[in-house]
């Protein structure tokens, strides 16, 4: 089981949940990352920045998948029930609905 951080050292990185271990770091943002989320088959990771980035990752290989590029710094996030869109919060308020496309998973 892992579990998954968003850090001010601008990282997300992930856990052994069972061990407590750190498995892996992704590495790609450029400012504090402040949100993180997982799809519900566990293979993508979504993470929000004050980079005005949200960032897709391969939860497997750790590989960046996609990267929408947002107005503002971006305070939340969420992968809708069927996988396929990304619900993001910036912090001027805006509620941003990407799609995601079925790639790198």
């Amino acid at each position: 089981t892992q579990v998954i951080s968003g850090s001010m050292d601008y990282t997300v990185k992930v856990w052994n949940l069972e061990t407590g271990e750190e498995q892996f770091t992704l590495t790609g943002h450029s400012r504090s990352v402040n949100a993180v989320a997982v799809t519900a088959d566990g293979t993508r990771v979504i993470s929000g920045s004050d980079d005005k980035t949200v960032k897709v990752w391969n939860l497997e290989t750790g590989e960046e998948i996609a990267t929408f590029i947002g107005d503002g710094n971006f305070h939340s996030c969420a992968v809708a029930p069927d996988g396929l869109k990304i619900i993001a919060g910036d912090a001027g308020g805006m509620v941003h609905f990407l799609k995601l496309e079925n790639q790198g998973a």
